[in-house]
C-alpha cells in the first residue's frame, strides 16, 4: 500500500478499513515430494455454483438476446496437508460463483485452523451464506461494513455454538459489479458497471492483487509482533510474550479462540477496489504459503501460467519444496479482462 492509501486505514479494536484506488481432483502424496497438491477434496470445503440468476445487477433487458454469459474470472485450489510436519489439515477454503444470486460476482475464501478444524469448517459452511444474507438486506450498504458485522457475529457463533477452543485465521474476497448511483436504472448499460473487490481478513492469511506487473497487499498480518496490534492486546490486558498473545497465540485477531476473549478479537481489516484491465489476478493464500515465500515473487512465479489450478498448485509445490512446516492452500482468481 502506498502512503496515500495507508492514511485511509482505520486500525482500532472496532474495525480496519482501507479504500484501495470447473474443479478437478487429485489424490494427495502423503510423501510431500511436490507433486502431492490436492484440489478440492478433503478439508470439510463448501463449493456452490449458484447458476439461477434471481436478481442481477442491471435490468433483466441488459442480458435479452445475448449468449450463454462465461464468467469474467476462473478460480484455481490447490492444497497440502505437509505430512511431513502436520497430522491433520485444519485449512478450509470455499468460493461461490454468481455469488448472492448475481450474474458473475464471486466469493472467495480461505480458513486457516488451529488448535483443531472446528472453527475453520465452521466458517467454510457458514460464512458465506451470514454474508449474502446481510447483502441482500440492503444494496445501499457498504460492503466492508457487512464484512466487519458478519466476522463479529461469526465469532460470536464460534465461541458461542462450539465445544473446544479452535480458531482460524480468514481471508475473504468478494468481487461483484456495480453502477455509479448517479445513474437512473432506465440509463444502465453494461459499459457503465464497474467491477469492484471488497476484501477482509483476520491474522495472517493474505489476499494479493497483481497490477500492472506489481504485488499489492490486500489484508494486513495481525501477528504479535506487530506494534499497533501489540498495543491493542496490551490495552486490552493482554502480555505479548516472545510475539504470542499470553505467550501462546501468534496471531492477534481469529475468528474463535474464546480462551483469549476479548484481546484475540474477530474485528478484521478491510479493502476496497476497483478491478481494471490493470490487473491479472489475485492469490488466496494461508501462512503456509507466506513463510516461506514474499509476495512479489509468488506474483512473478505464476503470472505467465494460463491455467489457474496449474498456478496454485506450483505455488503450493514450491513451498513444500522449500521448507513450509505448516498446512499450505492456494487459491488463484485469474481475471479475463486483463490486458
Amino acid at each position: 500500500m502506498s502512503e496515500d492509501e495507508t492514511k485511509n486505514v482505520r486500525n482500532n479494536s472496532t474495525n480496519q478499513q482501507a479504500i484501495i484506488s470447473g474443479m478437478k481432483h487429485e489424490d494427495t502424496d502423503e510423501n510431500n515430494d511436490g507433486e502431492g497438491v490436492m484440489v478440492n477434496t478433503t478439508s470439510s470445503v463448501t463449493v456452490e455454483n449458484t447458476a439461477t440468476i434471481d436478481a442481477p445487477v442491471a435490468s433483466a433487458a441488459v442480458y435479452q438476446d445475448t449468449p450463454a454469459y462465461q464468467l469474467s474470472y476462473v478460480v484455481g485450489v490447490a492444497e497440502n496437508k505437509n505430512a511431513k510436519f502436520r497430522r491433520a489439515m485444519e485449512d478450509v477454503h470455499t468460493y461461490v460463483e454468481n455469488f448472492s444470486s448475481r450474474l458473475d460476482w464471486g466469493y472467495f475464501a480461505i480458513f486457516d485452523g488451529h488448535a483443531g478444524n472446528q472453527a475453520s469448517k465452521w466458517c467454510g459452511s457458514h460464512l458465506h451464506t451470514i454474508i449474502e444474507e446481510r447483502i441482500l438486506q440492503g444494496d445501499s450498504q457498504d460492503v466492508r461494513d457487512v464484512l466487519n458485522d458478519s466476522f463479529v457475529y461469526a465469532d460470536q457463533q464460534i465461541n458461542s455454538t462450539l465445544e473446544g477452543n479452535s480458531g482460524c485465521t480468514a481471508a475473504v474476497g468478494i468481487l461483484r459489479w456495480e453502477v455509479p448511483s448517479s445513474i437512473p436504472n432506465q440509463s444502465i448499460n453494461l459499459d457503465q458497471h464497474k467491477r469492484m473487490l471488497y476484501t477482509a481478513n483476520v491474522g495472517d492469511t493474505r489476499i494479493i492483487l497483481f497490477r500492472n506487473g506489481r504485488s499489492v497487499r490486500l489484508t494486513y498480518d495481525h501477528k504479535a509482533s506487530d506494534i499497533i496490534e501489540m498495543q491493542r492486546v496490551e490495552q486490552a490486558g493482554g502480555l505479548i510474550m516472545k510475539s504470542r498473545v499470553n505467550g501462546m497465540l501468534a496471531v492477534t485477531r481469529s475468528l474463535g479462540d474464546k480462551f483469549f476473549d476479548s484481546l484475540v478479537v474477530g474485528n478484521p481489516f478491510t479493502t476496497s477496489v476497483e478491478i481494471t484491465t490493470s490487473d491479472q489476478f489475485l492469490i488466496i493464500a494461508c501462512d503456509g504459503l507466506w513463510d516461506v515465500v514474499d509476495d512479489q515473487e509468488a506474483c512473478e512465479m505464476i503470472k505467465d501460467v494460463e491455467d489457474a489450478n496449474e498456478a496454485a498448485r506450483l505455488l503450493v509445490r514450491y513451498a513444500l519444496e522449500n521448507g513450509t512446516t505448516d498446512n499450505v492452500t492456494v487459491m488463484v482468481v485469474f481475471f479475463h479482462n486483463h490486458q
